[in-house]
């Protein structure tokens, strides 16, 4: 039984949303969010990545860059470039592009949840980006960034999602890469009840994305926990600002490779070893068409890797994934990539940026080749979290992503 509270939900003021609304913290590195800033001083980042209002080349994990992101927070506040609700609500958040539509609940998901399982993860979390999201929140006393959540699809859920939409929305805006973001407020006591009730049947939710935020959440609850002697378990720091959307609406990419060199091997003897474990031909294709089909491009040219029977267990939930072969079979032991989570010669593209930038990296940045995989679908991942098992780092890519500084969650009472 999952268990989801409204909350009284810091937004900016309607005519300033669609400057105000900005990429997720994690997607841009200091610069491009630096650039971002310099052109629109309203972009949230300034909240979500404050280095950049302090000098080029500083620690983003200073001290000064946590304090500065509140100095932000506040500032926005008080010159009513946000402002927050006088009561509790949920908020339907609509995504269109293209031609695909995905509508998410955002809401207050239950900590107590997270901490028993019933909110699943497929990721493990690095402790240092642990540590850099909870002291974010923590001197914001604020939630700036939803977790990405997913359930299995039920007909009263969207029912539900429908009547909430049946006033005006309060945002609908079209960001600069094409997405259409639309934002309703659900005030009616009513139909946030009938939420509530809904939310209660279902089984589990799901991590897609924002396992660092939902775990900062986790270890905030309970240093706040030991501290309050009057905790009650409906403080609002046992709830964490989430999006949650129906498995069947989510859009997955591909999470692609690069790699800087061959781990000392000429070409001719990559190849060599590629065809202990791989057929492998000469095709113009760039993007896989099924499961266990790679595509790789090195020296001008593109090729089909299919790995061969028996090279990989195809009953294992985690083995069977085309990210866990491709490292298991080829970037670990012919290419010498142990651990991806920190060897410097392995870096990751999302499916976003198409073969285009595969050989654009290839051809121009000094890395020797790159790997198209097929993306990972929904049904893998909860398989996968069903488990109780972990995917490999950077197994998904979700588009499109949420915004940032639409609605953040408060802590404070």
């Amino acid at each position: 039984m999952a268990r989801i509270e409204p909350f009284k939900g810091i937004r900016p003021k309607r005519n300033v949303a669609e400057k105000v609304a900005a990429p997720p913290y994690d997607v841009l590195d200091s610069e491009e969010a630096r650039a971002i800033t310099t052109e629109n001083t309203f972009s949230f980042l300034r909240i979500s990545k404050p280095e950049v209002d302090l000098s080029p080349g500083i620690d983003p994990y200073s001290g000064r860059v946590y304090l500065k992101g509140k100095e932000n927070f506040q500032k926005f506040l008080k010159f009513d470039i946000l402002f927050q609700d006088d009561r509790k609500n949920f908020y339907i958040y609509k995504q269109v592009w293209g031609h695909h539509v995905q509508i998410g609940l955002v809401a207050g998901a239950s900590v107590a949840d997270y901490q028993q399982d019933i909110i699943k993860k497929h990721e493990l979390t690095r402790p240092d980006k642990e540590e850099d999201r909870m002291r974010h929140i923590e001197t914001l006393n604020a939630q700036s960034g939803p977790v990405f959540l997913a359930y299995k699809n039920r007909d009263s859920i969207l029912g539900l999602l429908q009547k909430g939409r049946s006033k005006d929305p309060v945002y609908d805006f079209t960001s600069p890469d094409g997405v259409r973001h639309i934002l309703y407020v659900i005030s009616d006591d009513g139909l946030i009840e009938a939420l509530k009730k809904e939310f209660a049947q279902v089984d589990f939710l799901y991590v897609a994305d924002g396992h660092h935020r939902s775990a900062a959440a986790s270890r905030i609850k309970d240093k706040r926990q030991q501290e309050n002697p009057h905790h009650t378990g409906n403080e609002e720091y046992n709830f964490f600002l989430a999006v949650i959307f129906p498995h069947d609406q989510l859009n997955i990419m591909p999470y692609n490779r690069v790699v800087r060199d061959l781990n000392n091997l000429s070409e001719q003897d990559f190849f060599l070893k590629l065809s202990e474990k791989f057929f492998c031909e000469e095709l113009g294709k760039k993007k896989p068409e099924m499961y266990g089909e790679f595509c790789m491009y090195i020296g001008g040219k593109w090729y089909r890797l299919k790995a061969q029977a028996g090279t990989y267990d195809t009953q294992d939930p985690i083995r069977s994934l085309d990210v866990s072969v491709l490292q298991d079979i080829l970037l670990g032991p012919i290419l010498g990539i142990d651990n991806p989570r920190t060897d410097k010669r392995i870096n990751f593209v999302g499916g976003i940026r198409g073969a285009a930038e595969l050989e654009r990296l290839v051809d121009e940045e000094g890395y020797r080749v790159a790997f198209s995989l097929y993306p990972t679908t929904i049904e893998q991942l909860f398989k996968v979290a069903d488990s109780g098992k972990f995917m490999p780092p950077k197994s998904t890519w979700f588009e499109p992503k949420l915004k940032d500084g639409l609605v953040t969650h408060a802590l404070w009472e």
